[in-house]
């Protein structure tokens, strides 16, 4: 399969979930004269939308530079590509669960709910991992543009990102905001690794037009 239906095919995924996203915000109950407290109550929801907003963008940054390396795409790439965004979809749930429990301001209901979302996001990470291992291994079909040491500079990101929701996980049993933090963290690193991911591939892509 060519490249151009499985990019057209995911990005509509990300443009269906960034709008169901979005879709969590509705008009507060406030009295006549009341609307600006009434809308200041909801930052929680503010806050959660954000950071998912921000994640979000962050995967569809890393998914359409990624695979634009690729040649053409084979069905165990389709399926874990499926996997993948099956991930991505399941974050407007804990992003709805985080809103509601800062709400509440319950620190059980915010240990679980922040607990959901790192679980998504450790599940997330692990699909990206799964699917750079599999193309490490299969070489013919990746891009000629793209020089064979590329992966070996990325392939860990996963695995930190999974790391880092592991101990937000745990933390967040000790304390909740100490464990938020480091969710937060996770997401922000994605953005980070994007960055140098991007860098890597200029480079490999100067060093094969160079050899």
């Amino acid at each position: 399969m060519k490249t151009d239906r499985f990019q057209a095919f995911s990005d509509g995924i990300f443009a269906i979930l960034i709008t169901i996203l979005v879709l969590e915000f509705h008009i507060p109950d406030y009295q006549p004269g009341r609307l600006l407290p009434a809308l200041l109550a909801q930052w929680p929801l503010f806050l959660s939308y954000a950071f998912s907003y921000f994640y979000v963008g962050t995967l569809w940054l890393f998914h359409h530079d990624y695979f634009s390396m690729l040649a053409r795409i084979d069905r165990n790439v389709n399926i874990l590509n499926l996997l993948m965004l099956f991930s991505i979809t399941l974050l407007d749930y804990p992003m709805s669960l985080v809103a509601d429990a800062l709400t509440s301001g319950n620190r059980a209901d915010m240990q679980t709910a922040f607990i959901v979302y790192d679980l998504v996001a450790l599940f997330i990470s692990a699909t990206f991992y799964f699917m750079y291992a599999y193309l490490h291994h299969h070489q013919e079909l990746k891009s000629h543009a793209m020089s064979n040491d590329f992966y070996a500079a990325i392939k860990f990101d996963p695995v930190r990102s999974v790391t880092i929701y592991g101990l937000a996980i745990l933390m967040t049993w000790w304390s909740v905001w100490f464990g938020a933090i480091l969710l937060a963290t996770g997401i922000i690193f994605h953005f980070f690794a994007y960055l140098r991911m991007s860098k890597q591939m200029a480079r490999s892509k100067g060093a094969v037009t160079h050899d």
